[in-house]
């Protein structure tokens, strides 16, 4: 039963969501042990999200995507709801108790987010871009009083869950090349921009802790949009969402980089290769 539940909410692909509140707290200043509780109460947001999915695309799945734990009988709708509403409990608690009551002014919001997601937007055109606003709301909330600090982080954030959001809805048919030549053109324009910005004026190069996650980025992520540009089939596609999902990590740890914590990036982006293994046993998609 473990094992199905952690098949459900895509267990493996939670380790691309710590960055969000590191990202969030560093560009404020903030970072400190409650970063870590922050980050935890988002991976909960995080499992939750997904349980929800399976749980509203039920009926969809059992024509697309017979083998997943709902429309294969291992795990019942009902417990998928259940599960759901369990761990978003559990997120809102985890960052009352690190935070305070005031805590939740940031934390509220993102769990609406998630669940309006969801069972309303997800299936609509404004579908990516409900989703890239509930990445954006997890880097601000870890930023406390000094949000607006954190605007052009989680900005970047958003821009690249809206591109791997967009190519995920084609992942089950396939797309015309114009879709992966597209996000490729905004995932290699995110990544110039931040390697510019980070520049300091004394600096010719932006610093090694955030030039290097940029490159794992747009080696890993560019490179599996590039294959599906030359043949957008569903299997390319899905294979640039996942690459896409993954890819959230060496861009967090070079949006944490342009900060002054490259020790913090180095942490983030060591997560890569352990989330790369685990999401071979598990797809993240």
């Amino acid at each position: 039963m473990l094992s199905d539940l952690a098949v459900l909410v895509r267990a493996p692909a939670a380790l691309t969501v710590p960055g969000d509140a590191f990202v969030g707290a560093a560009a404020a200043g903030r970072l400190s042990a409650r970063t870590a509780a922050t980050a935890a109460s988002s991976v909960c947001l995080y499992w939750a999200g997904m349980a929800l999915n399976d749980y509203a695309d039920r009926h969809l799945d059992i024509l697309e995507r017979p083998e997943r734990p709902i429309p294969s009988g291992r795990v019942s709708a009902r417990t998928a709801l259940t599960t759901a509403c369990a761990l978003t409990a559990a997120g809102l608690g985890i960052s009352a108790w690190a935070g305070g009551p005031r805590a939740l002014v940031g934390t509220v919001p993102l769990a609406v987010s998630v669940w309006a997601y969801d069972l309303v937007f997800k299936g609509t055109r404004w579908g990516p871009a409900a989703m890239a606003a509930t990445r954006a709301l997890d880097v601000l909330r870890a930023a406390g009083p000094s949000g607006l600090r954190s605007v052009l982080p989680a900005a970047a954030v958003a821009c690249h869950v809206h591109t791997v959001t967009q190519l995920s809805r084609r992942e089950e048919s396939g797309s015309s090349a114009a879709l992966p030549a597209a996000t490729l053109g905004m995932t290699a324009s995110l990544a110039l921009g931040l390697a510019t910005v980070s520049k300091a004026p004394e600096r010719r190069l932006p610093p090694p802790a955030v030039i290097v996650p940029l490159a794992a980025y747009l080696t890993s992520f560019g490179a599996a949009q590039a294959r599906a540009v030359r043949r957008p089939t569903a299997e390319r596609i899905q294979a640039a969402v996942g690459a896409g999902i993954l890819g959230l990590v060496p861009l967090q740890a070079a949006l944490v980089g342009r900060t002054g914590a490259p020790k913090v990036a180095a942490l983030i982006s060591a997560v890569l290769p352990l989330a790369r293994y685990l999401t071979r046993r598990t797809s993240p998609t």
